[in-house]
């Protein structure tokens, strides 16, 4: 969205000069404010909005401390769920720029996840602030989409108690108000309290505008009006220059809407015919400032108009400090569109032709777009559409291009290549398949006609239109593209990988841009096959490409996918280096790091975790996350979740790992990239070590895994957590026919992985292969697996896929030793299997000691901090909390939280617990 539009819906009206002071509605504005919702529910005219920028904005009604508030003045087209919570999230970011980033990164994805989802990491992020938020959104009844609804419904019963919520609206919102009411939740403001007292009214009508009316004229005017605020401003302004008040004032009768075409005629009729003209023509527009009045009017003065209809109180209401953008008052700008209508109908397309003009002269393409609409133009519409493309695909705003298309109707479209393309690419970034085949077939029939080749006919009367030349003159290689790409969504690897080569044959040698694109796909494609050869080569040529093209952006993706297939290749150094290098090309300074800088981090932490270097890997993570709140948000936030998972397991706290796990799994949205390492395998394995075996191989049987089925690279992972599950059902049951049969999955895993050269597969295998051996005791054949696992991980320094197998893997390890297999670095992979000193259990004096997991939640229990508070500080959820304290409580023989502590004091166990922890505050 254009900044000026952005800024002019967030802004906070200022209120204005001579206001009459309402002290009766402070307190209970006061006490709205301490309540979850405060709900100003009133017709039009009422004076909501200027009765809340009053309060907020320093008025005689503003509360005395002084609140952080956030405004956001709604419209009808934020009934888009993705609108609605993106300009939500932004003005809460207003008054705590600390939240809400990662949020409304998710909301920009092109398949963004349930709104639920982002509305608790928003929430819980909220809930981390140190000060009251007060967030008011205006014009709420324009929003009558159900998924808003529904959402609004969820988020006001989990409001954190520090955020208020203020709804203005000219009807109740469908949000439950009556559990709310029945909770004490709701304070309520409605018209009855709205209406000026008949005290009120005197000061408005004599004070502010300046009328002499006696007493007894302002009691039948309140009467008249029933303190109606906006009735009582049209009759005053009606009234000025009047010497007939009485006579004015017994005139007029009616209900409200009779008043409101009643004075609002009177207020037109008393105007110069310029000053009517001008009010009646920029009528159609939904913000003015002085240029764009002069080209929808015609006519130059535009902004000595606004400064002086401003300054005469004539329904016109700022849209930013500066005073250059306005608009008018919703009811006098519904009355003046309505007489506009009535009055020059003819008038009102070519008032939107021009607005949409201006519009896109000043490159705001969504007002641009809006009012070609709003004209019923559809060619100009197809016409702005078409060169607002570039900006939607960069700013990746597909969703928002679809959108658009959708409205356009499907016969201007066949004649329209460049936009049939356009819709085609955002129909495949959105997720969308059906529709995608028809476009392109409408793009190709004018670069191939008649088009019999596709089975397109040209359609009678139909003329091909184009825009944008250079669009066109790339369109051959475009569609291509998107045919890869639909390709790959249908799951035919080799068809993508002909689509891209022939775009590649297509593009001219310097579209740095389209040659990326084409050569990831095919890298993709490859990808999926399990030919990572070809993959990796692809990705290397792609981030040259993006690098040639100056898209950083595009290349940090391109980075993530690269030391991917470069991590299942062995080659973790190569690995850190593709990190490394992208992260030199980016900015690193909080508020301006690009998108995806943070996966850099979460990359490379998941490196130096498997060197064991867990403090540097939590670092990373808090530096990633540093940034996942600012610009430099995770493209993918679930591998931020998988990582500290995994770091997790290393320390041996099991329970967090889950939790993690499971978060990550309702995180994660599918892309183009192929899911290799699925997080349901990963939490399998855990399940495995924390004992819960039959939850593992519940898990292998829903995803049709067997031991004698068909192997491919795409389920290498789940294969290989299969023979794991295998492995620990022999353990518990001792059933030789388990051992066999992960035995012989492991050797078909070993070939298929040899074969493709994924050496970190391989190393992994291996691993399995010896451990398997040891159990049936052959440790001779164990350690010929083995030495080969080593010999393969010792330069690139591997160490926890050896530690994370625990006890059995250093016996094993301790034979290479006996043996001077690779002594040096089986001497070093020795060490990391020992415990640190301050984590040891046996010095606490316990029969069963507290393991460091609990040592850490004792610490917390010694805090005021409430179960949630803990669970956030640990990142695990509240039932593990409860879990570990329940343990906690048993070993030491106590029934509540005060008498742990004091038992944990006795023993000296407080200041073992005493060291806190590397934690990352987590946004979930």
């Amino acid at each position: 969205m254009p900044a000026p539009l952005l800024e002019t819906k967030l802004y906070l009206p200022r209120p204005r000069d001579g206001l009459v002071p309402r002290p009766r509605l402070s307190e209970r504005l006061d006490r709205g404010a301490a309540a979850k919702l405060l709900l100003v529910s009133a017709p039009a005219g009422f004076g909501k909005t200027t009765l809340l920028a009053e309060w907020l904005g320093g008025g005689p009604t503003a509360p005395a401390d002084g609140r952080s508030a956030g405004w956001l003045s709604l419209d009808r087209g934020d009934n888009d769920p993705v609108s609605f919570w993106t300009y939500l999230v932004t003005a809460l970011r207003t008054v705590a720029p600390e939240v809400g980033a990662s949020e409304l990164a998710l909301l920009a994805s092109p398949q963004p996840p349930p709104i639920q989802l982002i509305l608790t990491t928003l929430l819980n992020g909220l809930g981390a602030t140190g000060s009251d938020i007060v967030l008011v959104l205006d014009d709420y009844h324009l929003i009558d989409a159900h998924e808003v609804h529904d959402a609004m419904a969820f988020l006001i019963d989990h409001l954190p108690p520090r955020l208020h919520l203020v709804i203005a609206s000219r009807a109740d919102p469908a949000v439950p108000l009556a559990r709310l009411r029945a909770r004490g939740e709701l304070v309520e403001i409605r018209a009855a309290e709205l209406r000026f007292t008949p005290d009120e009214a005197a000061a408005y009508l004599n004070g502010v505008m300046g009328l002499a009316l006696t007493a007894q004229d302002v009691a039948a005017l309140e009467e008249r009006t029933e303190g109606w605020i906006a009735a009582l401003q049209l009759a005053a302004l009606s009234m000025q220059g009047r010497d007939d008040a009485a006579g004015f004032i017994a005139g007029f009768a009616g209900d409200d809407r009779y008043i409101v075409d009643y004075l609002a005629e009177e207020v037109l009729q008393r105007q110069s015919g310029p000053v009517r003209d001008f009010l009646l023509q920029t009528s159609v527009l939904g913000r003015l400032n002085g240029p764009l009045c002069d080209v929808v009017i015609g006519a130059g003065g535009g902004k000595a108009m606004l400064e002086a209809l401003d300054r005469g109180n004539l329904f016109l209401v700022p849209l930013d400090d500066r005073r250059q953008w306005y608009r008018y008052h919703h009811l006098f700008a519904d009355v003046l569109r309505a007489r506009l209508s009535e009055e020059s109908p003819d008038l009102v397309q070519g008032l939107h032709r021009r607005a949409s003009g201006w519009y896109a002269e000043n490159n705001e393409w969504t007002e641009a777009i809006r009012h070609a609409m709003a004209a019923e133009d559809f060619e100009r519409t197809a016409d702005l559409v078409e060169l607002a493309m570039p900006a939607t695909r960069r700013d990746r705003q597909e969703s928002t291009l679809r959108g658009w298309l959708e409205l356009l109707p499907d016969e201007l479209l066949q004649g329209r290549p460049v936009l049939s393309n356009g819709y085609a690419g955002a129909l495949l970034a959105t997720g969308e398949v059906e529709g995608v085949e028809r476009h392109l077939r409408d793009a190709e029939h004018w670069l191939d006609r008649p088009g019999a080749e596709h089975g397109a006919p040209e359609p009678p009367e139909t003329q091909m239109v184009v825009v944008d030349e250079e669009e066109f003159r790339r369109l051959p290689a475009g569609v291509a593209v998107h045919r890869a790409g639909l390709a790959l969504m249908q799951g035919d690897p080799s068809a993508t990988v002909a689509h891209a080569q022939r775009a590649l044959g297509l593009l001219e040698d310097d579209d740095d841009l389209g040659r990326g694109a084409a050569t990831a796909l095919i890298g993709l494609a490859s990808w999926a096959s399990g030919d990572l050869v070809t993959a990796h080569e692809a990705y290397a040529k792609c981030m040259a490409s993006m690098q040639r093209a100056g898209h950083v952006g595009d290349l940090l993706g391109c980075s993530i996918a690269l030391a991917d297939i470069q991590i299942t290749q062995g080659r973790l150094r190569e690995a850190m280096r593709t990190y490394e290098g992208a992260l030199r090309l980016t900015p690193q300074q909080v508020g301006s790091a690009l998108r995806g800088t943070a996966d850099m981090y979460v990359g490379l932490s998941a490196l130096h975790r498997e060197r064991n270097d867990l403090h540097l890997a939590r670092q990373l993570l808090v530096r990633s996350e540093e940034l996942g709140e600012h610009n430099g948000l995770p493209q993918n936030r679930y591998r931020w979740r998988v990582a500290m998972a995994r770091i997790r397991y290393a320390e041996g706290d099991l329970a967090g790992a889950v939790d993690l796990l499971d978060e990550a799994e309702r995180l994660y949205v599918g892309d183009f990239s192929p899911n290799v390492r699925p997080v349901p395998a990963l939490r399998a394995r855990a399940w495995i070590v924390q004992g819960r075996l039959d939850d593992a191989l519940n898990w292998a049987r829903d995803q049709n895994l067997s031991t004698d089925g068909e192997l491919s690279y795409l389920r290498e992972y789940e294969h290989v957590t299969l023979a794991r599950a295998l492995l620990a059902r022999y353990e518990r049951d001792r059933d030789e026919r388990r051992l066999d049969e992960a035995a012989e999955l492991l050797e078909r895993l070993l070939v298929a992985a040899d074969g493709g050269h994924r050496t970190g597969s391989v190393i992994e295998i291996l691993v399995l292969q010896a451990l398997t051996l040891r159990m049936r005791g052959d440790v001779p054949a164990a350690l010929v697996s083995l030495e080969r696992a080593l010999a393969l991980a010792e330069p690139e320094g591997y160490v926890r896929t050896f530690v994370d197998e625990g006890a059995p893997m250093a016996a094993l390890l301790q034979s290479a030793a006996e043996r001077r297999i690779s002594p040096e670095y089986v001497g070093r992979l020795l060490t990391c299997f020992g415990e640190p000193e301050d984590s040891k259990p046996a010095t606490q004096g316990l029969v069963d000691p507290l393991s460091q997991r609990e040592l850490e939640v004792l610490r917390l229990l010694g805090s005021d901090l409430g179960g949630p508070e803990i669970a956030g500080e640990l990142i695990v959820s509240l039932n593990t909390v409860r879990t570990h304290t329940k343990n906690i409580y048993a070993k030491l023989g106590v029934n509540n939280r005060r008498a742990a502590v004091r038992r944990a004091q006795e023993l000296d166990l407080m200041s073992r617990a005493g060291r806190r922890p590397s934690t990352v505050v987590d946004d979930e």
